[in-house]
């Protein structure tokens, strides 16, 4: 069975890549042919304008005086054609690089050892780009319901409607129980809000509301998994970072890094609404026949935090937790001038010493 499992991921693996190369040489191939088209113009333009120099000499009255305007028409489109050319070429080749945060100057640089009780860890300044502090930070890990991070930002970027309602659907609230998951709370076919489900996805970390967001947008989780891992090619990050499921369930084929969850984060807090989920340390959700006064959620890592020195800082998070990632987070927090840092950690043996962790960091800086 065991063998069997590996079979399927290593094939799993195989169709990706497959699909990456194929996407890579279908956007190779449409840039060859813009590139042709180009050149035929400007070839086009070249014979234009020799001939129109060729009867000037010959005392022809077309090679006379002004460029004719039909000259000027093509050699103006050959040029517009090359510059889009380029710039086509330009942003495919940024889009295949992988998303870059550079290491700060080596004697700036802050390496936790016995003093983060964490395995993995990282720092960066946003604004800056530099990683600050770092512990095992390119080394693959499990990221537990850090998940949920990437399942928000995929899930907004296709919802239209926050305020569409929508029926849990049973298998999603079957898998949470089947899987252990924790849970925001909502019941089989409770009708409630896409914007519960965000919510409910993030701070309580229930499960049933991602497989519910999961299921919203693209009718299975399995589906919607490959519009995370589209999301993971898109941020230069397919290479180190691979999902399976949307909850944080835990798999030998679902895995990052920290630095990889640091570059989600930051997208995410780009977005207006996936910031202001992750920002929220309370929200309660719309009544619904089984709830009529609504779900009161928490977000327990700021509800928590804020009670340390670095707590009023420290603006948005999301935690996770399975075996065989022990307690990990991902926060976001500003330093008196307003420059914004994100933080990840994985594998601390308790909740606390995760915070903590966070907050040994956070103190060097803010």
């Amino acid at each position: 069975m065991e063998n069997r499992y590996e079979d399927d991921a290593v094939r799993r693996l195989r169709r990706e890549r497959r699909r990456r190369e194929m996407r890579r040489r279908k956007r190779r191939r449409a840039m060859i042919k813009k590139m042709i088209l180009s050149g035929m113009l400007a070839l086009t333009a070249a014979v234009a304008l020799a001939v129109w120099i060729n009867r000037g000499k010959e005392g022809d009255s077309f090679g006379k005086g002004t460029m004719p305007q039909a000259v000027r028409e093509v050699l103006a489109a050959a040029a517009a054609d090359r510059q889009a050319a380029r710039e086509e070429q330009e942003q495919s080749e940024q889009a295949e690089e992988p998303a870059a945060y550079s290491y700060t100057d080596a004697e700036d640089m802050l390496h936790p050892g016995s003093e983060l009780i964490s395995s993995h860890a990282i720092l960066v300044d946003v604004d800056g780009g530099k990683i600050l502090a770092g512990k095992e930070e390119r080394s693959r890990m499990v990221p537990a319901s850090m998940t949920k991070v990437l399942t928000l930002l995929t899930a907004v970027e296709q919802i239209e409607n926050l305020d569409d309602r929508f029926a849990v659907p049973a298998e999603a609230v079957d898998y949470s129980f089947k899987n252990r998951c924790s849970c925001a709370g909502f019941e089989k076919e409770e009708l409630v809000t896409v914007r519960d489900l965000l919510y409910g996805t993030v701070l309580p970390s229930g499960a049933e509301a991602a497989m519910g967001l999961a299921i919203y947008v693209s009718g299975s989780q399995e589906a919607f998994v490959e519009l995370m891992n589209a999301k993971l090619e898109e941020l230069g990050l397919s290479e180190t970072a691979h999902f399976t499921n949307c909850v944080g369930v835990y798999g030998e084929d679902h895995y990052c890094t920290a630095y990889d969850m640091a570059v989600i984060m930051q997208a995410a807090l780009a977005d207006e609404t996936c910031r202001e989920v992750l920002s929220a340390r309370t929200y309660l959700t719309s009544g619904t026949e089984q709830h009529p006064e609504g779900l009161l959620l928490s977000n327990w890592f700021l509800r928590r935090i804020e009670d340390t020195d670095v707590g009023d800082r420290v603006s948005a998070a999301k935690t996770g937790f399975v075996d065989e990632s022990k307690f990990c987070a991902v926060s976001y927090g500003t330093d008196g001038e307003g420059r914004g840092y994100i933080c990840v950690t994985a594998n601390a043996p308790g909740n606390w010493k995760c915070i903590n962790d966070h907050v040994w960091l956070y103190s060097h800086f803010l």
